[in-house]
């Protein structure tokens, strides 16, 4: 793309205006491209939404597409003679997909399942070191028991779907490619679509035939915290990365397009996950319809074109729809105007967000269009059973039903399923060599080294020469699982060490080879200890592993509350040593006191496996040549505060700290200075309550676990008893919106308000507002002995100590009257004096004793500019 390669000094001296009409014009000339040679528009009535979005000319801003898969006649009357032979039972069970946690092989055979998942962090028998063979076994046995028309009287093969978002991520020692955000910087499809090939062939291995991938997210607000899966926040790269994508992975359409050497691919999540208000995940778009179209659409005009067969709904709500459940946008905008004639499947559950829908009953997802529900947990099989008690009331009608497994069913005789041999059988099957092979690896590490961006490179310190003496520091150094970020082996990507990683090199294993070659020296210390002054030091640092939910942020400060990176970096500096900072991120970060004291910055996003081949463009050969240059540019724009999480090319009022396009190369001119603005001016308007279970509910994302001694459950009904502890709810004001704990004594038992999974989350910002933690509390009983109320966090992973704060609260609520509800606060300073983190939050509230008690809990929310009145004060 051409803005990508502009000259870096041009963009401070582009008129800003001249920026926002090229967007207009670009926007412009995307529609129109699209809309032209497409096919006649289709006269079917399209549902308009219920919203402000649309307009009366809503109809003409989509595009029927001219989709590179074309119909065939033979397939389609197959679809219809297999479709004939179904009984109803069979049909539904095609539009179920479990996980495989939770069935089994006989459930398979039994109900003949259309497809089913591993989720992040599921892997085969429950172990995370499965082999590429266990994987293989899995999928062999569910297909043989799909097949095996003994029990549902059912032939048609089941297929495995998994989320293979930078690599095959799932498998020990498969190659891990640098997240979406870097592969955005390198602006370059054709590499795309090598590792799309690549991740095909490594997912074939074990047998699998669907990828959930690519993600063609145009993310419009850092602050989300899957913005590392998103390209750009531009829709032009992820357009074409999209294609390349989908091309990749399922091969061209005038080509080996799904042969035995390809998989079904997903573009995913339709529509406007990357464009919620406050970049609140599974949140809402506010979006116009133009907008959502122009800006978050067309890597569906890109992918679908190119002959995706599948396409994931998102958990987002448009205009307050969950997309689940919004039939403008599944069937009259995507299916029936835009012309995509595969499936769409939900994403975890997402039919369950849909209003008056749960889990395991939800007519209306089906009667939105959605053809594929993804339903993990137990919820299957109730979800099967209601399904079909829908379609005999008339819920859902036949024809639905129909529609939706006629897609399944065309996109399967596309994949060759009903022919290709078992998954055993297969070409790459069992062929554990190419798994992490070196040619899939040299492609990851052109990905690397294409991806990295040059932000500051003072007095063109870099590139280094390998004879220097080297100290490598920080804690992303030598840690694989560091820099391969999220959707690495587990979900989050967190609870990996080196050893999980075989094959794969850390920067500095890269880092270590170039010096070591060349007659240099090249020493590793986290903490940049030396005994020998080093020429440079090579700091590697950065945001811990995170993935969807547990990654949302309230602004882009890099390490608030905790600057202990940045003291290493002018440790460091004080003693003369020049810095080279390597940032290891999964968005642009506010971090200008970093770069102060950097003399070269680079943006290093998320690399994966082959963190190794950083050296390659951070060091000359022996002879002083460049290896490889700098290649990246920014497809994010770079934030000017930590308050700028929504600056996006082509916004009327453009003042980024470095713009989008921007990526010095050697020898370029340095743009930063070492002057940056390091003041935090408190954005008032992003400090607001927050809410933890209030009026009988938990709020996003806490839960509530009862504990006694070394007991713990999570609540989950009305009454519970654990230990010396029981529970129950009762009624404040309204039914059911407090809870009465009551303990014997003998343990610490009580109840605690806690993050999903023991995930951090960062509601650092209401702290710097004198907040105080506020509840309701009322005594059954006499308080006879002590009664604390605590935090817990968790600085970073594979720390031992966790952090936290502890108030002894009996003297205050030892006088209580019994019986009557009375306000409590605290001012957090008591907390983070004691070292809570509330930027590294896990339990934001926790009362326990191991005396005796009886007490109601109601209305906990950390609430702004209280602590000076607040019921217990610290200085």
């Amino acid at each position: 793309m051409d803005t990508l390669s502009t000259n870096n000094s041009s963009f401070f001296r582009q008129n800003r205006l001249a920026a926002s009409i090229t967007l207009g014009l670009t926007f412009g000339v995307l529609a129109l491209l699209t809309l032209s040679g497409c096919g006649q528009e289709q006269t079917k009535s399209v549902e308009k939404p219920e919203n402000s979005a649309t307009t009366s000319d809503s109809k003409a801003i989509w595009p029927t597409l001219d989709i590179e898969v074309k119909r065939d006649d033979n397939v389609e009357a197959r679809v219809e003679s297999i479709l004939v032979t179904m009984t109803l039972e069979q049909k539904v069970a095609q539009m179920i997909q479990p996980e495989i946690r939770d069935i089994t092989v006989e459930d398979m055979r039994k109900y003949g399942f259309g497809s089913y998942l591993n989720g992040g962090g599921s892997f085969p028998n429950g172990n995370k070191q499965s082999t590429a063979q266990d994987w293989i076994d899995l999928a062999e046995a569910m297909y043989q028991a799909s097949v095996d028309d003994s029990v549902d009287g059912s032939t048609i093969p089941t297929m495995w779907g998994t989320d293979a978002v930078h690599g095959h991520n799932n498998v020990i020692g498969a190659t891990l490619f640098p997240h979406n955000i870097g592969l955005g910087a390198a602006n370059n499809p054709a590499l795309i679509e090598k590792i799309a090939e690549v991740t095909a062939r490594e997912v074939m291995v074990t047998g699998i035939d669907w990828v959930f991938a690519p993600t063609v997210a145009v993310v419009r607000d850092d602050r989300w915290g899957r913005t590392y899966e998103g390209y750009s926040e531009d829709p032009e790269i992820v357009k074409s990365y999209s294609a390349a994508t989908v091309k990749g992975l399922q091969g061209h359409a005038d080509g080996d397009f799904l042969s035995e050497q390809r998989v079904i691919s997903t573009v995913k999540h339709f529509l406007g996950d990357g464009g919620t208000i406050g970049g609140d995940d599974q949140g809402n778009n506010i979006a116009t319809e133009q907008a959502l179209f122009d800006i978050h659409a067309q890597g569906y005009v890109g992918g679908l074109t190119a002959g995706a067969q599948s396409v994931m709904a998102s958990f987002n709500s448009w205009h307050g729809k969950k997309i689940h459940g919004d039939k403008y946008l599944l069937t009259d905008v995507l299916k029936d105007k835009m012309g995509f004639d595969g499936f769409v499947v939900g994403d975890w559950n997402g039919h369950g967000q849909i209003k008056g829908c749960s889990n395991d009953n939800c007519a209306q997802a089906a009667n939105a269009g959605l053809d594929i529900y993804m339903v993990p947990t137990g919820a299957w099989k109730p979800l099967y059973e209601n399904t079909i008690a829908q379609v005999k009331s008339g819920e859902i009608s036949q024809s639905r039903i129909d529609d939706a497994v006629r897609r399944i069913l065309r996109v399967k005789l596309r994949a060759g399923l009903f022919e290709k041999p078992s998954p055993a059988k297969r070409p790459y099957s069992g062929k554990t060599e190419l798994i992490g092979s070196e040619p899939h690896r040299e492609v990851a590490r052109q990905a690397v080294r294409e991806s990295l961006v040059l932000l500051k490179n003072k007095e063109n310190v870099l590139p280094l020469s390998p004879k220097l003496n080297v100290l490598v520091a920080g804690d992303g150094a030598d840690n694989i699982g560091k820099q391969s970020g999220g959707w690495t082996i587990t979900w989050q990507g967190t609870g990996n060490d080196n050893k999980d990683f075989p094959g794969g090199t850390s920067v500095y294993d890269g880092i270590e080879a170039q010096v070591a070659q060349a007659g240099g020296k090249a020493v590793l210390s986290a903490q940049g200890s030396f005994d020998e002054k080093p020429d440079v030091a090579v700091v590697v640092f950065g945001e811990e592993p995170y993935a969807e939910g547990h990654g949302d942020r309230e602004n882009l400060t890099y390490q608030q509350g905790d600057k202990s990176d940045l003291a290493l970096l002018k440790s460091l500096k004080a003693q003369g040593i020049p810095v080279i900072s390597l940032f290891i991120s999964g968005r642009p970060m506010w971090v200008n006191a970093e770069l102060n004291v950097s003399d070269a910055f680079v943006a290093a996003w998320l690399p994966g496996t082959e963190g190794g081949a950083i050296a390659d463009v951070l060091f000359t050969d022996k002879a002083g040549n460049v290896q490889h240059d700098f290649k990246g540019k920014l497809s994010f724009s770079w934030p000017n505060s930590p308050y700028q999480a929504t600056v996006n090319r082509g916004d009327s009022d453009y003042q980024p700290l470095l713009p989008y396009g921007f990526g010095l190369r050697y020898g370029e001119e340095n743009t930063l200075n070492d002057a940056l603005s390091e003041e935090v001016v408190i954005d008032e308007s992003t400090i607001k309550q927050r809410d933890l279970f209030v009026a009988g509910k938990l709020h996003k994302p806490w839960l509530m676990e009862l504990f006694s001694g070394d007991q713990n459950m999570l609540t989950n009904a009305n009454t519970h008893q654990i230990g010396a502890l029981s529970y129950r709810t009762i009624d404040k004001k309204v039914q059911e919106d407090a809870v009465l704990i009551s303990s014997k004594g003998g343990e610490v038992a009580g109840l605690r308000i806690e993050s999903k999974s023991h995930f951090r989350e960062d509601i650092f910002a209401v702290t710097q507002s004198e907040s105080a933690l506020v509840f309701s509390m009322k005594l059954t009983t006499p308080l006879t002995g002590s009664l604390n109320v605590s935090t817990e966090c968790d600085i970073a992973e594979g720390v031992e100590d966790d952090c936290g704060g502890k108030v002894d609260i009996s003297e205050l609520v030892g006088g209580m009257a019994i019986d009557t509800w009375e306000a409590v606060s605290i001012d957090l300073a008591c907390f983070t004096q004691q070292g809570m983190d509330y930027s590294n939050t896990v339990m934001p509230f926790v009362v326990s004793s191991s005396d005796a008690y009886s007490l109601g809990i109601a209305d906990v929310s950390i609430v702004p500019n209280t602590a000076s009145q607040a019921s217990i004060q610290c200085e």
